[in-house]
């Protein structure tokens, strides 16, 4: 019996890799976001490093992604901060380490582009994701998420 890493294959986003990610996020959220997903991927790819935008394939279906980003000194914030913008995983693939590969991957890629800091968000009360980034190795940063609702 092969091992199930065995078949995982990481690579780099592709545009035609769109609708495979709207599946993901139609899964995850039950709803489908098609317009935003086709701005964030495609629209905005210019602005990413490729090597940034990864997506995990299992016997050639995409089933998780993962979008990061290299600041460019927006917000006072220096060149050598790398961001992990959004992760997915397909919920049939969910807990198996699929996240922690592509986290792995974005993070051997950002340090390419002399990232020495990751940041990311996650909502305070998203207990599995603040789970993942801590058994990631990331801790609260000195960054303070403000919000008005007008």
């Amino acid at each position: 019996m092969s091992n199930f890493f065995d078949k995982l294959i990481i690579r780099q986003l592709r545009p035609d890799d769109i609708d495979f990610i709207v599946d993901i996020d139609t899964k995850v959220l039950g709803e489908t976001r098609r317009d935003y997903w086709v701005n964030k991927i495609i629209k905005q790819a210019d602005t990413r490093p490729p090597d940034a935008s990864l997506v995990a394939e299992i016997d050639g279906k995409v089933v998780g992604f993962i979008l990061g980003e290299v600041s460019g000194w927006e917000f006072k914030v220096p060149n050598n901060i790398g961001w992990i913008d959004t992760i997915g995983i397909d919920p049939d693939y969910q807990n198996r380490g699929i996240a922690k590969v592509l986290a792995n991957n974005l993070i051997t890629n950002l340090k390419r582009y002399n990232v020495d800091t990751i940041y990311t968000l996650v909502n305070w009360n998203d207990w599995d994701l603040l789970q993942f980034f801590h058994a990631m190795g990331f801790s609260r940063g000195d960054m303070i998420n403000l919000v008005l609702k007008v």
